[in-house]
């Protein structure tokens, strides 16, 4: 038997049948999950105990999905996030971003999708803890601290959730040098199409208010090829 510790799984879902479902087979392939069924509860399990996933459904009561997700990320911001939903709209995919969510996936689907997902989502994780150690970049003004996720000028300091720092330290590693999109998506995204390319539009956004104390620092968009982060001397 491994000694290795489980992956704890906190699963928000108010369908039963697709929640008891998705319990057996996680815990069939060693995840160790707790199932909820609506967003308040699902939160107090979050605050009391310590997960080290969270799968949210989108329609819940009480509490839905989004809003969970955000007060998830106030308390934690990396621990990773995939939203269950059955909606696909651009718009609704774009609110999950900016909330801070990691990935979705899109009702029905099939269970193997959604644990190759977990797996790639886990993966990222454990590697950018054991290869990226004591990694940190002068940005102008601002110290980024990439293997604690904490971006911080002068005594303020923010903590980054996983895709925020990743997309940064591809902007960091080629400073003065365009990156383009398609590295970027595949690198942090793993995939490069429609909806992962608007959801990096919005992380730009988010970073680039993240640097905005230091004048000197500017990431350019150069349209349909990339951007660029670059510091004025």
């Amino acid at each position: 038997m491994s000694d290795l510790k489980k992956t704890k799984i906190l699963l928000v879902e108010d369908d039963l049948n697709l929640g008891f479902l998705l319990v057996e087979f996680l815990e069939s392939n060693n995840y160790d999950v707790k199932l909820y069924r609506d967003g308040e509860s699902g939160l107090k399990a979050f605050i009391e105990s310590a997960y080290d996933f969270c799968l949210l459904d989108v329609m819940l009561p009480i509490m839905d999905g989004f809003t969970l997700a955000k007060k998830i990320r106030d308390i934690n911001k990396i621990v990773p996030i995939i939203i269950i939903t059955a909606k696909s709209r651009k718009e609704d995919m774009l609110i999950g971003y900016s909330k801070g969510i990691d990935d979705y996936i899109y009702k029905p689907f099939d269970e193997d999708a959604l644990l190759c997902k977990i797996k790639a989502i886990l993966m990222r994780v454990n590697r950018n803890e054991n290869t990226n150690n004591e990694l940190s970049f002068r940005i102008g003004k601002y110290l980024f601290d990439f293997q604690n996720h904490i971006l911080k000028f002068d005594s303020e300091e923010r903590r980054l959730t996983i895709k925020e720092k990743d997309v940064l330290k591809k902007l960091v590693e080629n400073k003065n040098t365009i990156v383009s999109r398609s590295d970027i998506l595949n690198s942090v995204w793993g995939k490069d199409d429609y909806f992962t390319g608007r959801s990096l539009d919005v992380f730009i956004t988010k970073i680039r208010k993240y640097l905005e104390k230091d004048e000197c620092i500017k990431i350019e968009s150069i349209p349909t090829i990339g951007y660029i982060l670059s510091e004025k001397n």
